[in-house]
């Protein structure tokens, strides 16, 4: 994590070029987190069955996961500059697998959503070290690369988790998923213990260096007076909430529609498929176009993808009511949130360049805040069809479009 005076080496001696097994470790790390959010949605609408909860008391369970998980990356960061990445990191996989084994064996809905609170907790460790791991071991191009092979990866964890929680469910049991994400931590554990360095901030190993908390609490004041930077995290944070709305919301949607848990991946995938995509687009018109126009683009796909579905959900008709409805304007959706990501996360990060790690961790919060909002409000629209899920999306949406025209001037 970058400190506010800007050094971000490692103190170990140079080492050689990481192999490729490391990359693998690392980019598992960063995904875990995704992969515990999403694992078990295909198991949430039985989860009000079986612990005779409603659905507003089941969404707790999503937006708990994310609330710890925004929170606690907070304090990674700068433990992981003081204490060394991999132990912190190890701590945290530890805690991951705690909870999910807590989840496992839960007896009751409160219980689960405390074990899904420790699981997010713990899962968060992965995100924040991972990437700080990736700012020690590589530069430059390279550095862009495999945070490249991030991006791609955190696309495909959701739809990818979502089809393998929705296979264990139907064959062993909703709580299968808790010991998969118990035995994948340890996994990772292992992985980080043989093939990821130990290595903390120059900064923060040097004598003088000051309090890791005064630092930090400095770094965050500043951000909080600078205008921009809070404009590009509103930005950031409502369209998180649009895209966790519906991660929180589709599974009740899709089995009002009579789809499976076991098919429920497949529905799932149209937002993040074509947000790889959308950030693949991103990247090659990111010169010839520029960040601002790129962000207009981006928020008129949401919004017509959003309308259109919402469209199609009003007229009634059984033909365009079924999950092929639902889904196919989310294409959009997705195509726009890869469009916008990439120019909004790099202007929150470039508002102050010498606190850009601080910058990094305070935008992931606000995601994670607003992220649990758009879960947990799902819980109070009605899912016997895709409308009262699509309008809360759309409302997002356009909350994150009136911000975005304050945030990026005219021209």
């Amino acid at each position: 994590m970058t400190s506010p005076t800007g050094a971000t080496a490692d103190v170990a001696p140079a080492r050689a070029a990481p192999t490729p097994a490391t990359v693998v470790a690392l980019i598992a790390q960063i995904a875990f987190g995704l992969v515990a959010m999403t694992i078990c949605l295909p198991s949430m609408p039985d989860w009000g069955r079986t612990f005779g909860a409603s659905t507003a008391a089941v969404q707790l369970s999503f937006s708990g996961f994310v609330l710890a998980y925004g929170v606690f990356q907070l304090l990674y960061g700068p433990l992981s500059d003081r204490l060394g990445r991999r132990p912190v990191l190890l701590a945290g996989l530890a805690v991951a697998a705690a909870g999910s084994v807590v989840a496992a064996l839960a007896p009751s809905l409160p219980a689960l959503v405390a074990a899904r609170v420790l699981q997010g907790a713990g899962a968060a460790a992965g995100m924040v070290v991972g990437r700080a791991l990736v700012q020690d071991l590589f530069q430059g191009p390279e550095r862009t690369r495999v945070m490249g092979f991030v991006g791609m990866a955190m696309g495909l964890c959701p739809p990818g988790a979502t089809l393998l929680g929705g296979q264990l469910h139907e064959r062993l049991g909703w709580a299968a998923n808790f010991w998969f994400v118990a035995a994948l931590a340890l996994v990772l554990a292992a992985a980080s213990w043989r093939l990821l360095p130990t290595g903390r901030s120059a900064a923060h190993a040097s004598p003088t260096a000051q309090p890791w908390a005064r630092t930090m609490a400095a770094a965050y004041a500043r951000l909080l007076r600078e205008r921009a930077y809070l404009r590009f995290v509103g930005i950031l944070g409502l369209t998180t909430a649009t895209f966790y709305a519906f991660l929180g919301g589709a599974p009740q949607v899709l089995a009002a529609m009579g789809v499976g848990p076991a098919q429920m991946g497949w529905v799932i995938m149209a937002i993040p498929l074509s947000y790889i995509v959308g950030n693949g687009l991103a990247t090659r018109w990111a010169r010839g176009v520029g960040d601002r126009r790129l962000m207009r683009w981006g928020q008129a796909l949401s919004v017509a993808g959003l309308a259109l579905g919402l469209g199609l959900a009003l007229t009634g008709a059984p033909a365009l009511s079924g999950p092929v409805a639902f889904a196919a304007p989310l294409v959009l959706l997705g195509l726009g949130h890869g469009l916008l990501m990439p120019p909004t996360l790099a202007g929150t990060v470039g508002v102050v360049p010498a606190l850009a790690g601080a910058a990094a961790a305070g935008a992931g919060l606000t995601q994670q805040l607003t992220g649990a909002l758009g879960g947990y409000a799902v819980g109070f629209v009605p899912h016997d069809g895709a409308a009262g899920l699509l309008a809360l999306m759309l409302g997002f949406t356009l909350l994150a479009a009136a911000v975005q025209r304050w945030a990026t001037p005219r021209g």
